[in-house]
C-alpha cells in the first residue's frame, strides 16, 4: 500500500485535503464536542481534550499516512481554508484488501449531503485507487444518522458480525464488485 503523494480529492463543492497543524482547533472541536461524539466510545488514552492533544493527534495521523497505515482527509468547502469534518480509511487488513472508514462532521454542516458526497468519493478512491476488496464501517447501533448514511452509500448491515472491541457497535460493509 502506498498513498504518497497525499491524495487530495475534489468534488464540485468540496475538497478533501491533508490535515495540518493549523487545523488543530477544529480537530479539538470535532473530537471533543458532545453532540459529535455522543455515539463514539473512545478509550481515555485516545480522547482529545486540549489543543496540544489535537496537535498530537494530527501528527499521529500524518505519521500513519507516511507509513501507509491510514489516510485521513479534512473536509472543506472549495476555496475555504477551514475544515468542517474528517473522513479516513484506516485499520487495513494485513493483506491491504479491507479497510475501515470513519468520519465526523460539524453539526452545523450536517443534513446538507456533505457526508454522502464525501463518503462516495472515499469509497471510489478505496476501490479504484487502492484496489480494496471491501470497505467496512463500525457505528453505534443507536446512531441512526450514521446508519442511514452508510445504507445510502451502498453499505450493508452485517447482522451476524460483532465488533470485538465494542458491543454497542454494528458493522456495515461494501464489497468491490
Amino acid at each position: 500500500m502506498n498513498f504518497l503523494p497525499f491524495p487530495e480529492i475534489k468534488t464540485e463543492r468540496l475538497l478533501l485535503r491533508k490535515i495540518e497543524a493549523s487545523d488543530a482547533p477544529v480537530i479539538l472541536y470535532l473530537r471533543s464536542d458532545e453532540t459529535i461524539n455522543q455515539f463514539i466510545e473512545r478509550p481515555e488514552n485516545r480522547k482529545t481534550k486540549t489543543l496540544e492533544q489535537a496537535l498530537q493527534f494530527i501528527a499521529a495521523i500524518n505519521e500513519d499516512f507516511q507509513n501507509n497505515k491510514s489516510v485521513t482527509w479534512g473536509i472543506a468547502y472549495n476555496n475555504q481554508p477551514h475544515i468542517i469534518g474528517t473522513i479516513c480509511l484506516w485499520s487495513f487488513s494485513e493483506n491491504n484488501t479491507i479497510a475501515e472508514v470513519g468520519y465526523g462532521l460539524n453539526p452545523e454542516f450536517q443534513n446538507k449531503g456533505i457526508m454522502t458526497e464525501v463518503l462516495k468519493c472515499v469509497i471510489d478512491f478505496g476501490f479504484n485507487k487502492l484496489k480494496l476488496n471491501k470497505i467496512e464501517a463500525f457505528t453505534h447501533h443507536k446512531n441512526e444518522n450514521s446508519r442511514k448514511l452508510l445504507e445510502k452509500c451502498g453499505l450493508h448491515f452485517i447482522q451476524n458480525r460483532k465488533d470485538q472491541d465494542n458491543d454497542s457497535n454494528v458493522i456495515y460493509e461494501l464489497l468491490n464488485n
